[in-house]
């Protein structure tokens, strides 16, 4: 029996099997199942974002999930982003939280692959965060948020279930003579659980037989185009709804106070040099939120409460009909680097937050005001720089003689001469709270920044620009200096470590607003370093010494290299 046994020949493997099995079998248990989380995921968020699109207060989940992601960073990411992507840092976090879910869903996509109720608890466990995300917005409609939410969910485990349907093989294994094998028995109960009949045959060849990938991709990438086009509609939808300027029957009065028009001494006729004024299109934004906020005018209410004397609250229409005035005033984020363009001047047109203060009663042990936004987002700072006579705070609801734009805080935001507008621009407002400045900390202040925002004294060098190669003769240095609400009273520029050379500045607006200045410049052939400094209406002279922006505002000198021909 030994004998016949060992005389037996083994069965020598198939070369083909060998060489072309495995890379087969992997496209199958793993890449495939990958995709089709991957694809499925993108089938949850195209549902989310067309029903967000179609009705409003529905969340868009990724949206949701973002604002999360943004409550929950931790001390220093909002500087790293802004640094990396700047005023894209919002498109950047979107674009962050949908690459994220897909990959997650495509590792969902291979344990479902072996049981699809591992599927169900990865799918719901996930809608179950972003029901989370969306209950914590207030501006969402919760029940709306439970349909989105299980539409999104089931929408994507269906997805699931027929992209896996479609990698699972024609016929299931079974052994040669007799029973089947523990591996074909899985991929049995597999199809079970997908809703398809198992084949079975008496006698098949042993082994997984092959699967169609042809079929699977055809499948997953019709799958995967719908979800783009319906995911794309619905977020421009959404994205046109929470732009679109709104409408309001409202008349707002003319101002009781104006400023006269900008005269020709109050700007510099040089070619390449930030205007003035910002129009509003291209103002700079940063906030919290992932898409602008979206108000009505007409239901609008702006609450004064905390410690006052009585609570006041007042419609747009009781707002817009107290005495405004205008001004111009340079306002910054405090994640701006030196030389950075996340500053910005504009005209604003508004109330007096010291009327609407007087009308609720300031009691004396308030030491802080904090702007509530109808986000959540909150930003405060001290009482005493309010009712400072030599500065104007205001409840702004124009800008630039036109209704405040939807992304910068229609139909009102505060603007406060002085300081950055982490600690004091809310936008979309509709509450002010009086309370003191150990009682409470604004959005931005647990993570790190400093309690107290007054903008630095900054200047930036607009042209020539950084790496520039220009000509050789006389060169216009020039660009914009800034100190609200200090003012500047010189600017000065360096050429490769030599004297500060003082330069021409035009007349300022005020106190609260930039100024641009100007320097001739005799340029000899060679690459040169050339650095800008401004001294505030005080006497005091821009720093030298660099810091980042946390936890106050960035310092240094705005300093850039040219190359200069013969």
């Amino acid at each position: 029996m030994a004998t016949s046994d060992l005389s037996t020949p083994a069965p020598q493997p198939n070369i083909d099997d060998v060489t072309a099995r495995p890379p087969r079998e992997i496209g199958r248990r793993y890449v495939a199942p990958f995709i089709a989380g991957a694809i499925a995921a993108g089938v949850s968020i195209a549902v989310s974002e067309l029903i967000a699109g179609l009705i409003s207060g529905a969340p868009s989940l990724v949206i949701a999930m973002g604002t999360l992601a943004i409550d929950l960073q931790p001390p220093g990411a909002k500087d790293f982003v802004v640094s990396l992507f700047g005023t894209n840092d919002k498109l950047a976090l979107n674009l962050f939280i949908v690459v994220v879910a897909i990959v997650i869903a495509g590792a969902i996509g291979i344990a479902g692959s072996r049981d699809i109720r591992r599927a169900d608890i990865g799918f719901i466990a996930l809608g179950a965060i972003a029901l989370f995300a969306a209950y914590r917005e207030p501006l969402v409609s919760f029940p709306w948020a439970i349909v989105t939410t299980v539409a999104a969910v089931t929408a994507g485990l269906a997805a699931l279930r027929y992209l896996l349907g479609l990698i699972a093989p024609p016929k299931p294994a079974t052994e040669a003579v007799g029973g089947t094998t523990k591996a074909a028995r899985r991929e049995q109960r597999r199809l079970s659980q997908l809703g398809l009949e198992p084949v079975r045959t008496a006698h098949t060849t042993a082994g997984m037989p092959d699967w169609d990938r042809r079929r699977f991709l055809i499948g997953s990438a019709g799958v995967a185009a719908g979800a783009v086009v319906a995911g794309v509609f619905g977020r421009r939808l959404t994205t046109t709804r929470a732009t679109t300027e709104p409408s309001t029957a409202i008349t707002i009065p003319k101002p009781a106070e104006t400023v006269p028009p900008l005269s020709a001494d109050e700007m510099l006729n040089v070619p390449g040099i930030t205007p003035i004024v910002i129009p509003n299109d291209d103002f700079y934004r940063i906030d919290t939120a992932l898409l602008p906020v979206r108000l009505d005018a007409s239901t609008w209410k702006l609450t004064v409460n905390g410690m006052v004397n009585q609570e006041v609250t007042l419609t747009y229409q009781q707002l817009t009909t107290m005495p405004m005035f205008e001004q111009y005033v340079t306002i910054q984020c405090v994640s701006n680097y030196v030389g950075g363009d996340l500053v910005g001047n504009a005209k604003w047109t508004g109330v007096n937050l010291r009327d609407v203060l007087a009308m609720a009663g300031v009691q004396p042990a308030a030491t802080q005001i904090v702007g509530r936004s109808a986000d959540g987002f909150t930003a405060g700072f001290p009482t005493e720089h309010a009712m400072d006579p030599a500065r104007n705070p205001m409840i702004a609801v124009l800008m630039n003689d036109e209704p405040l734009p939807t992304e910068h805080g229609y139909p009102a935001r505060l603007i406060v001469p002085g300081l950055y507008g982490y600690v004091s621009a809310t936008k979309w407002l509709t509450n002010i709270e009086l309370t003191t400045l150990e009682a409470f900390d604004g959005y931005w202040i647990p993570l790190g920044w400093a309690k107290l925002g007054p903008i630095l004294t900054q200047s930036r060098i607009d042209v020539p620009h950084d790496g520039q190669n220009i000509k050789a003769g006389t060169v216009t240095i020039a660009g914009v200096a800034w100190a609200p609400d200090r003012g500047v009273s010189k600017v000065e520029v360096q050429v490769d470590e030599g004297a500060w050379q003082t330069c021409v500045l035009s007349a300022p607006i005020s106190k609260a607003t930039w100024l641009q200045w100007e320097l001739l410049w005799n340029a000899t052939p060679g690459i040169h370093t050339i650095a800008v400094r401004a001294t505030d209406g005080t006497g005091a002279v821009q720093t030298a010494d660099v810091t980042p922006p946390a936890p106050d505002g960035a310092r240094g000198h705005h300093t850039i290299q040219v190359a200069v021909a013969g």
